[in-house]
C-alpha cells in the first residue's frame, strides 16, 4: 500500500453536519443539498479587462476550500464559474451598474486593440493565477458571457412575456416593483438615499432598482461587441449573464452561489429577481459572501491604486501558496488586511510546514503506512474530529490551521499518524505539502530560505558534482560550511541547514 492510498479512504469517524452562514437569512443554516449527494455550486468569476488583484483572487480560493470540504464529505460536485468579457460598466463603482462604459469597450479604446483580444489575454492570465494558487481548473466548468448570448437573449425575452421587463431610450429594464421582496438578499433599504441618488442618473427608470436586462448600442455608435435581438442591435446587462449561465449549466436551482460581499447588495438582488420572476422557484439556497482585503485599511481597488498582484508576491522571492496559506488564516466573513510583513510570516509557516511533512515522510518506514488518519490510543490528540467540527463549522479554517500546528507538536503522537493528518489536511487547505514527490520539494524546501550567495553556492556545486569535478564540489562545500551550513550528499540532492 503506497503512502498516499489513504486519501480515497474515508474517516472512519462519523463527519458532523456541515454548518454554513446564509447571506439571505442572516443565520447559520444546516447544509442540505437539492439532490442527495450532489452539490451545485456557482461562484461569480472576474471581468477580463485587466489583471486580477489579491482582492479578485480570495473569492477563487473560498470556493476552491468549500468544494474541496465538500468532497471530503462525499459530495459530488458540479462547480461553475464565470468569464465576464462583456456587459460590465463602470458605473457600478458608484452602485449603479448601468451607467458608464463598458470595461471591456473602454479598456480596448484606452489600449487601441480588440476586446475579445484583451479578454482572452487577462482570462489566461487568471488562469495561470488559479493553477499557481493550487486549483484544479479541469475540475470545473468556466463560462464565457460571450458565449451564451442565445441563452441571455431568451431570459429576458422570458421576463418580457412574464410582464417584468419594459423599453426605455437605452435598453430594456426590469420593474423591481413587479418583484415581491426585492433586496432581501442583505435586505437591501430601497427607499434610502442611495436609491435616490440612483434615480438621477437614469430618470426613464420606473423605479430607482430597476436595472438593465438589455442594454441599446448608443445611436451613431458602432460597439466591437454587440448583438442582434427583438429589441434592437446591443448587448446583455452584467447581472443577465451569471443567470442564463447558470440556468443552462447547472439548473434552475442550484446549492450555493459564492462571491464578494460587495456583489450582494445590487447585483445578486439582481440575480434573485430575474431568476425567480422566470420559473417562480427559489434560485439559491445558500448565498455565501466573501469580505474584502484592505491594504492599509483600505480596499483593494483599481480605481485608488492600491493594488497587489500574485505575480508581485511571486517576484518578491514567495510561493503563490503562501498567499493562499495566508487567506485560510482569516475566516471568509472576515475582512483581512494585507500587509507584506504577512505574506513573510505566512510563507515562513508554509515553508516550515512543508518541512515537517517531508521529514515525517523521510523519516518513517512508509511500506505500512497508516491507511486512516486516526491518533494514538496513547495520544490525548482528537485532530480528526476536532478538524472536521472546525471545517463543519462555517468553514472556520483559522480554527482548522490551528489545530494542524498543535497536533504536530503532541510528542506522544507517532510519525506515521502526524503525517497521515497533515496530507488529510492538505488535501482540504491546497497548500501543495503532497503535490510533489518528495524528493523534489526536499531540495527545493531545505534552500528556499537560505540567503542568496549560499543558494548560489549551492548551485554551483550542484553543478560540479554532475559534471564529476569533485575537487571543484569539495572546495564549494568547504566554502559554504564556512559560512555555517551543513552540507548532506542524499540520493535525492545535495540537503543543506545551519549549523
Amino acid at each position: 500500500m503506497s503512502l498516499f492510498s489513504f486519501f480515497r479512504k474515508k474517516p472512519a469517524a462519523p463527519l458532523p453536519e456541515l454548518l454554513f452562514y446564509n447571506t439571505l437569512s442572516r443565520e447559520i443554516e444546516r447544509f442540505t443539498t437539492l439532490s442527495p449527494g450532489v452539490a451545485t455550486l456557482y461562484n461569480c468569476g472576474p471581468t477580463v479587462y485587466d489583471e486580477q488583484h489579491i482582492g479578485n483572487l480570495r473569492g477563487p480560493i473560498l470556493a476552491n476550500t468549500l468544494k474541496r470540504v465538500l468532497a471530503l464529505w462525499g459530495y459530488r460536485v458540479r462547480h461553475v464559474s464565470n468569464i465576464t468579457d462583456v456587459g460590465h460598466l463602470t458605473g457600478d463603482n458608484s452602485g449603479d451598474a448601468d451607467t458608464g462604459e463598458d470595461r471591456m469597450e473602454k479598456s480596448a479604446k484606452k489600449t487601441g486593440r480588440k476586446a475579445q483580444d484583451i479578454a482572452e489575454e487577462i482570462t489566461e492570465k487568471f488562469y495561470a493565477d488559479l493553477d499557481s494558487l493550487g486549483i484544479d481548473r479541469t475540475k470545473m466548468q468556466f463560462t464565457k458571457a460571450t458565449d451564451y448570448i442565445p441563452e441571455q437573449i431568451a431570459l429576458v425575452k422570458t421576463l418580457w412575456e412574464k410582464g417584468y421587463a419594459y423599453k426605455i431610450s437605452d435598453g430594456i429594464y426590469f420593474d423591481t416593483s413587479k418583484f415581491k421582496n426585492y433586496g432581501k438578499l442583505g435586505n437591501v433599504d430601497l427607499a434610502g438615499e442611495r436609491a435616490g441618488a440612483r434615480v438621477e442618473e437614469n430618470r426613464e427608470k420606473k423605479n430607482p432598482h430597476d436595472f438593465a436586462l438589455w442594454k441599446f448600442s448608443p445611436t451613431g455608435e458602432q460597439r466591437q461587441q454587440e448583438w442582434e435581438s427583438p429589441w434592437g442591435v446591443g448587448f446583455p446587462g452584467w447581472h443577465i449573464e451569471c443567470t442564463a449561465m447558470i440556468f443552462k449549466t447547472l439548473g434552475k436551482q442550484i446549492d450555493i452561489h459564492i462571491g464578494g460581499i460587495d456583489l450582494a447588495p445590487i447585483h445578486h438582488n439582481n440575480e434573485i429577481a430575474q431568476a425567480e420572476a422566470a420559473t417562480g422557484k427559489p434560485f439559491v439556497k445558500y448565498w455565501m459572501h466573501n469580505a474584502f482585503i484592505t491594504i492599509e485599511g483600505k480596499k483593494v481597488s483599481k480605481s485608488i491604486g492600491n493594488t497587489i498582484y500574485l505575480h508581485q508576491i511571486i517576484e518578491r522571492g514567495y510561493s503563490p501558496r503562501s498567499l493562499r496559506y495566508w487567506y485560510l488564516t482569516g475566516h471568509y466573513r472576515s475582512p483581512m488586511n494585507f500587509s507584506w510583513e504577512a505574506i513573510e510570516g505566512a510563507h515562513q509557516a508554509l515553508t516550515r510546514l512543508t518541512r515537517t511533512y517531508i521529514e515525517l515522510a523521510t523519516g518513517t518506514k512508509l511500506q505500512n503506512p497508516p491507511t486512516t488518519p486516526v491518533a494514538d490510543k496513547k495520544s490525548e490528540t482528537n485532530f480528526i474530529p476536532d478538524f472536521h467540527a472546525a471545517l463543519a463549522n462555517d468553514l472556520d479554517t483559522p480554527r482548522a490551521l490551528a489545530l494542524v500546528w498543535e497536533m504536530l507538536k503532541d510528542q506522544t503522537l507517532s510519525s506515521g499518524n502526524k503525517l497521515a493528518n497533515l496530507a488529510l489536511a492538505d488535501k482540504v487547505f491546497g497548500l501543495g505539502l503532497t503535490d510533489e514527490r518528495v524528493s523534489t520539494t526536499l531540495k527545493v524546501i531545505e534552500q528556499s530560505d537560505l540567503p542568496a550567495d549560499i543558494q548560489e553556492l549551492i548551485e554551483k556545486r550542484e553543478t560540479a558534482r554532475k559534471e564529476k569535478d569533485f575537487a571543484a564540489a569539495d572546495d564549494l562545500r568547504k566554502k559554504i560550511e564556512e559560512a555555517g551550513y551543513e552540507v548532506s550528499d542524499t540520493k535525492e540532492g545535495q540537503k543543506i541547514s545551519k549549523k
